[in-house]
This record gives structure tokens, sequence and C-alpha cells, in this order.
């Protein structure tokens, strides 16, 4: 068992942590192994890898986002600082092993959180009728620069040919195991709604949710709770787009609107667009027409794709 040593740094509770492990660097390491969700029923805890046998730990009154903790609760953030000899300050201990996480607080409560392994229940959903399939793991052929590896699109900033106005979207994805890479620069990709408006890839397993992290609309709105699972867990966006409209004159009427979920929950309901783009989009001149691309943003990170289909709307 490994023991993580918590000590109070901030009034906030941010606390710092060190933790004896030995360092490795395969994504079946030590460090990857025990990284990820745990819970009772009564406190969630995510733990982050962040290289070199160093984590962030991170405690949800209630539980995991979506499954008993909600904005509003106590979200206690225990920041990873070195590794190194256990050692006790102000009364925390936590204990981590691969299949549970222990802690012990101030007050002498001892709680045991087993770890759990989630998945969104949109999961391999399938195409209904009338669905355009954009990606099914056989060829490329609906995408300009489309690239596959092991039966997966990767993110190579590939377009579809198709646009679409309205429609509904489901799109598997996942996030590479960079435990060292930090911020942007941590599975970076991204969504782009009729060429124009982002809905963020990135390993932001853990962190706040802003709208530069998975579920948030970049530049627009963050997610309402981040459902961000851990990296090289498949993961799903559905999203409901709806179109600018224009009158006969050309004139744009209305705005764009998204709702989106991610692994299953809805982040963003209804949401209004109000301009013509986001950071980096492929079309970036002002809105004139109500139809456009799905465009898959490169950002440098080997973040993977599967599982894409449209149903467009009537």
């Amino acid at each position: 068992m490994s023991i993580i040593e918590m000590k109070r740094t901030s009034a906030l509770g941010c606390l710092a942590l060190c933790l004896t492990i030995l360092p490795v660097h395969a994504a079946e390491d030590s460090d990857f192994l025990i990284q990820g969700e745990y819970r009772d029923e009564t406190m969630g805890a995510q733990v982050v890898a962040l290289g070199s046998g160093s984590f962030d730990v991170y405690l949800l009154e209630g539980g995991l986002p979506g499954t008993g903790w909600e904005p509003g609760k106590t979200r206690i953030a225990l920041k990873g600082m070195r590794k190194g000899e256990p050692a006790r300050a102000e009364g925390f201990t936590v204990a981590v092993e691969e299949s549970s996480l222990s802690l012990t607080t101030p007050d002498g409560k001892k709680q045991k959180l087993p770890r759990t392994e989630r998945e969104s229940p949109t999961l391999s959903a399938k195409p209904p009728e009338g669905a355009v399939v954009l990606f099914d793991g056989s060829s490329t052929e609906e995408w300009e620069n489309g690239k596959i590896i092991d039966g997966h699109l990767q993110a190579s900033g590939t377009t579809s040919k198709k646009v679409f106005g309205d429609y509904k979207l489901h799109l598997e994805f996942r996030t590479p195991y960079m435990p060292t890479a930090r911020g942007q620069g941590r599975g970076n990709s991204g969504i782009y709604h009729s060429g124009r408006w982002e809905t963020q890839i990135l390993d932001s397993f853990g962190l706040e949710g802003l709208d530069n992290e998975t579920g948030g609309i970049y530049s627009v709105a963050k997610p309402r709770l981040n459902m961000c699972l851990p990296p090289l867990a498949w993961q799903t966006y559905d999203v409901d787009f709806t179109a600018a409209k224009f009158d006969t004159a050309g004139n744009r009427t209305t705005w764009p609107r998204i709702t989106v979920k991610l692994n299953g929950v809805t982040v963003h309901e209804d949401l209004e667009l109000t301009k013509d783009f986001t950071a980096s989009a492929p079309l970036s001149k002002p809105l004139t027409s109500h139809q456009g691309p799905v465009f898959l943003q490169d950002h440098g990170n080997p973040v993977e794709f599967r599982n894409i289909w449209i149903v467009p709307g009537k």
C-alpha cells in the first residue's frame, strides 16, 4: 500500500501530499494503476497522476461528479508536491492502493473508498435509422485529411466532407496518458460544430471544469460540472446542435444553440452561441450560412476517435 501524507497549505483546504511509490513511465505503470476514481456512499475521490510518483487528489462531498457530487458541494484539492517517506500533518493521512483509497480525517474518522471504473451510458451507441455514419472504424472516406490507426480516427485536423445544419451528433473519444504534461499540453483536441464552435477535448480529469477543459465551449461557457473521465477511458459527446437562422435577404435572425452531454450527463443545455466562431475555427469569417462541417482539431496530442454519427435535422 502506498501512503500519502497531506499537509494543509491554505485556509481553503488545499493540501500538499507526498507519496512513496517507484516512478515508471509506461501506461501500465504503478502511477497509472493508482490514478482514477474512488467512492463510498458519502464521498468520492479523483486521483490524478502527475508523473514520477506524484499525484493530485480531489475529495468530493457526496460522491463523484454526476453521481452524488454537484456544484455547490465541498471539493477539496490535495496537491501533489513530492515523493518520499510518509508523514502526518494536522491529522490527515491517505493510503492508496489499486483497489481502494483510505482516508483518516483530523478527528480520527476512517473511511475506505473502493476504486470504481465508470463508463458512459451512451458508449457504443448504434446509429439510428436515418443517421449519417461519419466513422465506423473501416475507412476515412467521409473525412478530408483523415488518418486511421488501429481502427481509430486520429486528431489530425480532419474535416467532414459533408456539411450539416441542425443535427444530433454522437462521438466517442479517448485522451492519451500524459502524466508529465500540464494544462493545454495534456491530451488536447476539440470538436468544431459547423466548423466554428468548439466543444473542448483535454485530459482535464479531476480539474475544476473551465471553458478550455473537456465539456467546455471554448471561450464561450464552462460546463455545468466536470464529467471528464481518466485518460485512456473511452468517453462520449452527445450533442444537439440547432443552426443559426437567416431571413430571405441573408441576414442572421438567430444565433445557433447547443445542448451537450458529456459521458451521459448534460453539461450545457440549450446554450446560445453568440459569436461567429471560437478560437482556431477553420471557418473564421462572419457567419453567413446555417450549414457547416464537423472539424476534429489537431493540437499535437494523440487523441483518438471512434463511432461517429450524425442524425441531420429536418
